[in-house]
């Protein structure tokens, strides 16, 4: 684990969670987007040298609203940046840690992710981060087929 990438809070409303986060932080979001996969729209702040990520639900089914539904708005995840998220992910199954995710997907701000279960970190959602590189090196996304863990 290279550093904390960011930390996720789940909310109602986004535009009135940019504007509470405006005011907190003394900047301006910098990027949103919609994470179709995960039935979310993103809004991030920089906050030194992390990062800020607002989730608000897209529809009624999806994760941030089923865990607003169940605990509110607040802290949803926290995540780390990785530098090998295929190999880190293999480290912490040997570990004994439970993977939500069994292979990395595409998610917000350029990042392939995948999420340890809240059990295995003492009630923690966990997020693993790798940008994905723009060169022949990058790590393959799209039709890529990639081997469960």
């Amino acid at each position: 684990m290279k550093n904390i990438e960011h930390i996720g809070i789940a909310v109602k409303d986004l535009e009135a969670a940019n504007e509470v986060y405006s005011k907190l932080l003394c900047t301006e979001s910098y990027k949103s987007e919609k994470v179709r996969s995960e039935g979310v729209e993103t809004s991030f702040f920089k906050v030194g040298l992390n990062k800020i990520e607002l989730l608000a639900a897209t529809s009624e089914d999806s994760p941030i609203a089923k865990f607003i539904e169940k605990r509110g708005e607040g802290i949803h995840h926290i995540a780390f940046e990785v530098e090998d998220i295929r190999a880190e992910m293999k480290r912490l199954k040997e570990e004994g840690f439970e993977l939500i995710s069994k292979r990395p997907k595409k998610g917000a701000d350029n990042k392939l992710v995948a999420f340890l279960h809240p059990k295995s970190a003492n009630g923690v959602l966990v997020e693993l981060c790798q940008e994905i590189l723009e060169d022949e090196n990058a790590i393959p996304i799209g039709d890529e087929v990639w081997e469960d863990l």
